[in-house]
């Protein structure tokens, strides 16, 4: 069976949305996840399943959670080699850049359209940059998350409906379940 990594969008946030990662761990093999691993309570997924495509688990992971939870929780799946490599370009643009603020990587469904990438990529905020390519959108700032400029952005909204990680939590998972 192929592994996927998941990676679920606005859980544990406040008293509504709470899903913790063994009730996380119960929904994905209620849909079908076997050999199942957490990492943080912040939904980053580990799972084997028969469906051949990282499509077809999203749309059965998400109709699982929503089951349990009550709630909608948006779902990103990806391989474990396209983690790679998506660790493996956030590393490195960190490193082209010499950026030494924070580096966040929003995470995709569907890649954004092509225009709505060269408006975030062509906007000029000072410490603030945006990068993307196919299903992330690498942010590098150089103050924090929570004041951005750029995250606040109608241009970066257009991107569409997304869930972030710090480029670490992001190698974690890659070196853990992309090896």
């Amino acid at each position: 069976m192929p592994d996927y990594v998941a990676f679920l969008r606005g859980i544990n946030l406040g008293a509504t949305r709470k899903f913790g990662k063994d009730d996380v761990r119960a929904a994905t093999e209620a849909a079908g996840g076997a050999q199942v691993e957490t990492y943080l309570n912040t939904g980053n997924v580990r799972l084997t399943s028969a469906r051949r495509s990282a499509a077809a688990v999203q749309k059965a992971l998400e109709a699982a959670y929503a089951a349990d939870r009550g709630f909608e929780v948006p779902t990103v799946v990806f391989t474990p080699p396209e983690i790679a490599q998506i660790a493996s370009r956030a590393t490195q643009l960190a490193r082209e850049s010499g950026h030494k603020g924070k580096h966040y990587i929003t995470l995709y469904a569907v890649a954004p359209p092509a225009a709505a990438v060269a408006v975030v990529e062509g906007l000029d905020l000072p410490g603030e940059r945006a990068v993307v390519a196919g299903r992330a959108a690498y942010v590098l700032l150089d103050g924090n998350i929570h004041d951005s400029r750029l995250l606040r952005s109608k241009e970066f909204t257009a991107l569409g409906q997304g869930t972030a990680r710090t480029q670490a939590v992001l190698e974690t998972v890659a070196a853990r379940w992309a090896t």
